[in-house]
């Protein structure tokens, strides 16, 4: 596409928008009457705004850093993203809802705008239900003060109100509830009418959530825009600061809550130290006494000489042992009475024993000197010496046992010494481990008691996590809501876009001829002979002569460039080279009333025409050629009702029969009309007479104008399509679609339509020429721009 194609295409869209300037005007003025009713009636809203300054606490000694110590928790500090979410957090909202009490909202009402009343409500409202049910409470009613002690209650508006006094308790879908004026002089509120409207906490807070915005001052800053917009400035304000004391609040709370499960966790960790510490001294103090240590190391050098002394005991208790035990056997094999070795073996009683036993013996072998065994005095003493000697036999036995202890006492003794003396070093070893894990045990418990007092100091002075810069002020005394400016911009650029829209949008759908210039992107080498106007009620439907109007112009056009044509192919064929065929692709895209019109144009220059009625199954020229500006010429050789049909039929009607001169505003032409119409019009133009009576016509007259069938309904006009050079297709603007201009085109390609040109009927007088550029109209007036 070259740059003046471009050009001209760009100038043809600029030229679709500005002739439909009047509607981007009405829609314009439409939008800006819009916006001021909108800012009109819309509640002005007010930007709040407040500041903080999160505080940071990496160095500070905080109870976090006490679990950092204990390795229980990952390094790093909340950033102030995080700090954002955290206030802007749903329970957050709730609390602020709950501690202000605005899910119950008072509402003023007035002819066209309501208006919240958010300080000093002119009623108390008291419910009897609990605070759950009233917070999750969804309902609203009216209010309308009667008198100075009643007033009219009405759950939906436009129902009957009830009258109810101050103080009486009314039935509500949440119980009870009891009014009570809040201003000094009830009279002031007759006449007056409110409603009360009672919402979920859970739906407020959420709507808050949305509201509030939070946002950092500036990049790596930590301090934090906190705006919201309202009507009411004061409740704006409340709900911001209340936000930032319930966020601060919540951050001292919850390092208490933290101090506490520090405290507890410290607490129970020295508890158990302190156990494992007890543990571990009564391990070391079990070790000492097992092992006979003193911890010191002495013990060593005591266990050698105790060692030694023990070995020499263990000698003399041997010898003591052996000795007893032959004493006992002495005294045992003894038979007779005879005296027995006095051996110290420890016993004072076994000495004396003997020394007694020893003694009757000598006093028994001084009396046998003189009297015999069977004496009573001998028998005496025999029994007491029997006696001696079985006590003395007893003595021994226990002796003996108690020495054999003594012995074997000894010797576990001195084993153990020795033992002593060789496990040394690994009473040492498990000493140290003990004394160790007894040192280190102790040093965490010590540590965790320090721990705990840096706990309790750090809890005992909790900080919020922000500092309030600024608390909610009023950011700027212009409301942020509705923007005058702003506003009426989009309402003018929303009205112009609308036209433009829907002309865009009706320009990208429509496949629909409009002029001469849309007909040619689809011609393309087929010539286009012009364009014809659309004409209104009034105009006259036939040209008259030296008619001036636009349809003149347009068919002068049309017939200059038929003429050009007709000279163009007569260098080649002049057999019926001035037949010209009038078709379309529809009835009613005005091929009757072109070929008419053409027929009257081309008669005003002293031309002998011939109009042909040849759509014999619809004939219109009827209703073109009739009335009182028509004269008929009567001819007596011609006959008054024979047409084209009976022509055909009739082999005896001659071609001179069928002609019908008219004298049309002083304009000559003979017209054929189609006559009856036949059942068989296919059958009936496939017969040679049709191109005996073209060829006929041809020589009589200058132009022959036949005005035949629509092409893409019925087949008659391609039946009788060769015995005409030129076929000129009748579209019709708004009418006839892209796809219909096709056909012809398709038809002239496959050679069974030859020297097809275009005319376009009934464009509009803005769209006339190339895009309604230049138009024609030279005796038309022009409407004011004021009338639309």
């Amino acid at each position: 596409m070259s740059i003046s194609d471009k050009k001209e295409d760009i100038k043809n869209i600029i030229s679709t928008y500005a002739k439909q300037w009047k509607w981007f005007l009405l829609c314009g003025v439409l939008a800006l009457i819009i916006a001021y009713v909108n800012i009109r009636y819309t509640v002005p809203e007010y930007a709040v705004k407040s500041q903080i300054q999160i505080v940071q606490e990496k160095n500070s000694p905080t109870e976090m850093s006490v679990f950092q110590d204990l390795d229980m928790l990952g390094g790093g500090n909340k950033q102030v993203e995080d700090e954002i979410e955290i206030i802007a957090s749903r329970s957050n909202f709730i609390d602020v809802v709950n501690e202000l009490g605005i899910n119950k909202k008072i509402m003023a009402l007035g002819n066209v705008i309501n208006s919240e009343v958010y300080k000093n409500p002119p009623v108390n409202l008291n419910f009897i239900a609990s605070d759950s049910i009233i917070k999750n409470a969804d309902f609203s009613f009216f209010i309308e003060f009667s008198s100075a002690s009643t007033f009219g209650y009405v759950e939906n508006e436009g129902e009957p109100a009830k009258i109810y006094s101050f103080g009486n308790g009314i039935p509500t879908p949440v119980g009870d509830m009891v009014i009570t004026p809040n201003v000094k002089d009830p009279k002031s509120l007759i006449g007056k009418k409110y409603q009360v409207k009672m919402s979920p906490v859970e739906d407020v807070a959420r709507s808050l959530k949305t509201a509030v915005q939070i946002a950092v001052s500036a990049e790596y800053s930590n301090i934090l825009n906190v705006t919201m917009t309202s009507a009411i400035p004061e409740k704006a304000k409340d709900i911001v600061d209340k936000l930032i004391e319930i966020y601060n609040r919540n951050a001292v709370e919850e390092k208490k809550r933290i101090a506490d499960t520090t405290s507890d966790f410290i607490n129970n960790r020295i508890q158990l130290i302190s156990g494992t510490l007890s543990s571990v001294d009564k391990d070391a103090q079990e070790l000492l006494t097992e092992k006979g240590m003193t911890g010191s190391g002495l013990e060593v050098g005591a266990a050698v000489q105790v060692s030694a002394g023990s070995r020499q005991n263990l000698e003399n208790a041997k010898v003591q042992l052996e000795m007893v035990s032959g004493l006992k056997d002495y005294v045992s094999g003894e038979t007779g009475y005879d005296e027995m070795p006095v051996v110290d073996v420890g016993s004072g009683a076994l000495s004396q024993a003997t020394l007694q036993y020893n003694t009757l013996v000598a006093e028994r072998k001084r009396l046998l000197k003189s009297a015999d065994e069977q004496n009573p005095m001998i028998v005496n003493l025999d029994e007491q010496l029997d006696g001696l000697k079985s006590t003395m036999q007893s003595s021994l036995n226990s002796l003996e046992r108690n020495v054999g202890m003594n012995v074997s006492t000894l010797q576990s003794q001195l084993g153990r010494i020795q033992g002593t003396i060789y496990s040394a070093p690994q009473n040492q070893r498990e000493l140290r481990n003990i004394t160790r894990k007894q040192e280190t045990t102790e040093s965490l418990y010590l540590y965790l008691l320090q721990k705990r007092e840096e706990s309790q100091i750090a809890f005992a002075s909790a900080a919020p996590k922000s500092n309030v810069v600024d608390k909610a002020y009023v950011s700027s005394p212009t409301p942020v809501k509705p923007k005058k400016a702003i506003t009426y911009l989009a309402a003018l650029m929303l009205g112009l876009l609308l036209p433009f829209g829907v002309i865009y949008g009706k320009d990208q759908l429509d496949t629909k001829i409009h002029n001469k210039h849309s007909l040619e992107k689809y011609t393309k080498d087929v010539p286009v002979l012009g364009e014809l106007p659309r004409l209104s009620k009034k105009d006259s439907k036939i040209i008259i002569n030296d008619d001036r109007s636009v349809l003149a112009e347009a068919l002068r056009i049309i017939r200059a460039n038929l003429d050009f044509l007709i000279k163009t192919k007569s260098a080649g064929d002049r057999n019926r080279n001035n037949v010209i065929y009038v078709t379309s692709s529809t009835p009613g895209e005005g091929k009757t009333f072109v070929s008419s019109n053409l027929s009257m144009i081309l008669a005003s220059t002293n031309k002998k025409v011939l109009l042909v009625g040849a759509d014999i199954r619809n004939p219109k020229l009827y209703s073109f050629f009739s009335g009182d500006s028509v004269d008929k010429l009567k001819t007596a050789t011609r006959n008054k009702d024979a047409g084209l049909t009976e022509y055909l039929l009739d082999d005896t009607i001659q071609v001179k029969d069928i002609i019908r001169p008219m004298l049309v505003h002083h304009n000559t032409i003979d017209v054929i009309y189609s006559g009856k119409i036949p059942p068989n019009p296919a059958e009936l133009l496939m017969s040679s007479k049709i191109e005996d009576m073209l060829s006929e016509v041809s020589e009589m007259y200058d132009y022959v104008i036949v005005d035949t069938a629509p092409m893409m309904v019925v087949s008659d006009t391609l039946l009788i399509a060769p015995y005409a050079n030129h076929i000129i297709y009748v579209t019709r603007a708004g009418v006839t679609d892209e796809t219909a201009v096709k056909f012809p085109l398709n038809l002239r390609d496959e050679g069974k339509l030859k020297g097809v040109s275009f005319v376009v009927n009934d464009v509009t007088l803005d769209e006339l020429g190339y895009g309604g550029k230049y138009g024609y109209g030279y005796s038309k007036t022009s409407k004011k721009w004021w009338k639309f």
